[in-house]
């Protein structure tokens, strides 16, 4: 967990982010490039909750959260921003019947979703779980689809240790076919597991908005030092 002292330096850093909302986006500057469009996904919603704390907190409203402080971040940075979902919803096509059917079609939308934008970054945020409560930590999944995945996800591997959970040793993951999203899409993309809703401490974190405004920018600051290093460290 973050000490008084860096949660201090997150707040400066914020509000100098904020006073600089209408500036240009100097990581694309100065990569004499044009900055890649931000497709964000907040996992799960509607009736898809994703996992639950033992209190009964939903993934699906902590994963759109900290989406939607990410988005502000990055489009205070002059980025543009798409998100699969801006609100507790599944985005499966209208008439199809059964949650079954609607989370398939929930999950190819969001696919398009992610792959439409020529020149694109995809992000998914996510919460973990499993049957014994100790675990902890955030752990960054990717595709060996495009290569530069794997950078992206060490960056922010390393980022959530070193701004949020220093005692994490957990190291990122190539996922497989089971991780549609992150297996399928087209452009450079982790799915970012931002803690274990099991853990019961890490639980009531991740439902504090503070902690959530933390992650988020924590996943900005990975995005933004990886943009700087040309998109490939």
């Amino acid at each position: 967990m973050l000490g008084a002292a860096a949660i201090c330096v997150l707040g400066v850093r914020t509000a100098l982010m904020r006073s600089q909302a209408n500036e240009p986006d100097a990581v694309a500057a100065s990569a004499g490039a044009a900055a890649p469009v931000i497709v964000l996904d907040a996992g799960h919603g509607g009736i898809d909750g994703g996992c639950s704390s033992a209190e009964g907190v939903p993934e699906k409203g902590i994963n759109l959260n900290i989406v939607l402080d990410l988005r502000e971040l990055l489009q205070m940075s002059g980025y543009e921003v798409i998100l699969t979902r801006d609100s507790d919803r599944s985005i499966h096509d209208k008439g199809i019947e059964g949650i079954a059917n609607q989370k398939s079609s929930d999950m190819d939308n969001r696919l398009a979703i992610l792959n439409a934008p020529e020149n694109a970054v995809c992000i998914s945020v996510h919460q973990n779980q499993f049957t014994d409560p100790k675990y902890s930590g955030a752990q960054m999944f990717y595709s060996e689809t495009d290569s530069r995945s794997e950078s992206l996800a060490q960056m922010m591997q390393t980022q959530f240790r070193e701004q949020l959970q220093p005692e994490n040793t957990r190291e990122i993951k190539r996922c497989g076919k089971e991780l549609f999203l992150c297996y399928y899409c087209h452009h450079p993309m982790v799915m970012a597991e931002c803690g274990f809703l099991s853990n019961p401490g890490e639980a009531a974190l991740l439902s504090s908005e503070d902690y959530q405004r933390q992650v988020a920018f924590t996943i900005y600051a990975a995005l933004q030092q990886w943009l700087a290093a040309g998109g490939n460290m």
